[in-house]
């Protein structure tokens, strides 16, 4: 039955494991950190993106496309992943460089987005105590070449294990450096606008409230999550946070979010993907 599709990966996937920790939201801003330090990728955004005026509305699509993609229906999966790619197609930016127009769905800029999106969202976790093993990493990897198809990859060119990503990061490198936008846009990432309802103690001159205050430890805790060699790309930009006490900071983050009830911290579509896990399984038994 189409109400019961499991989707891309299903109850059983090392995907849904990892996607099932509520501490991604710290691995999607890392790899924004890390985004940035693509000159052409960054060029796309700066040149197509409002995420300066509308950038909890972009972190919201964002959440939903990633969500749908893990826990939706295959064929919301792809409805999802079509929408991207005729978004993506009608888009051009220049490069600031060279004067070079580019498309921003040229393979290598959505293989840069892809890659720093899943080993952000896998580094994270298992720096957060997310027990997996070496045969799990493999296979996150391998399982997410389903979702790199999705924005119009070929899966074969994308790397499908921790060796290959370690790999395409070391070819990748020579390619990335620190530039003004880069700059701006981590500067933007650590102290954004809080939306209207948050923002209200600003408004009453109370600049750094609990919102403010828990956001900046979030953000500091994401870039101090960053590879070494992006965190010196920076050149320290950010919180003087080690790489051990930041994996400190997300454990124990983890920890105290472990006593929220799951109810709040599990959105709809995931809710949605356990009870057609649950029917599915009922059917099996069933039959």
């Amino acid at each position: 039955m189409d109400s019961d599709d499991l989707g891309l990966f299903g109850p059983g996937s090392v995907t849904w494991k990892v996607h099932e920790e509520p501490i991604l939201i710290v691995a999607g801003l890392r790899s924004l950190y890390l985004q940035a330090l693509h000159p052409l990728a960054m060029a796309g955004v700066a040149q197509n993106s409002n995420y300066r005026t509308d950038a909890w509305g972009r972190l919201v699509r964002t959440a939903t496309y990633v969500a749908t993609t893990v826990y939706g229906t295959s064929a919301e999966a792809e409805a999802a992943g079509a929408r991207l790619r005729r978004l993506h197609a009608r888009l051009r930016a220049t490069d600031p460089l060279t004067g070079r127009e580019f498309r921003v769905d040229e393979p290598d800029l959505l293989r840069w987005v892809h890659v720093t999106e899943v080993e952000s969202f896998l580094d994270t976790a298992r720096r957060a105590g997310l027990p997996l093993s070496d045969d799990e990493v493999d296979g996150y990897y391998s399982e997410q070449r389903r979702s790199a198809a999705l924005v119009g990859l070929d899966p074969a060119t994308v790397p499908g294990t921790a060796a290959e990503v370690a790999e395409y990061y070391r070819d990748v490198r020579p390619q990335l450096r620190m530039t003004r936008e880069a700059a701006e846009t981590a500067l933007f990432l650590t102290a954004p606008p809080l939306p209207w309802k948050l923002s209200l103690p600003v408004r009453l001159g109370l600049t750094l409230g609990p919102p403010r205050w828990a956001y900046l430890g979030i953000a500091g805790t994401a870039f101090a999550l960053l590879p070494p060699w992006a965190r010196r790309m920076y050149g320290g930009l950010g919180l003087p946070t080690t790489a051990l006490s930041a994996d400190l900071t997300v454990r124990a983050l983890r920890l105290a979010l472990t006593a929220v009830p799951r109810r709040y911290l599990e959105g709809p579509l995931l809710q949605a993907a356990k009870e057609r896990a649950a029917r599915h399984a009922g059917l099996s038994l069933a039959g």
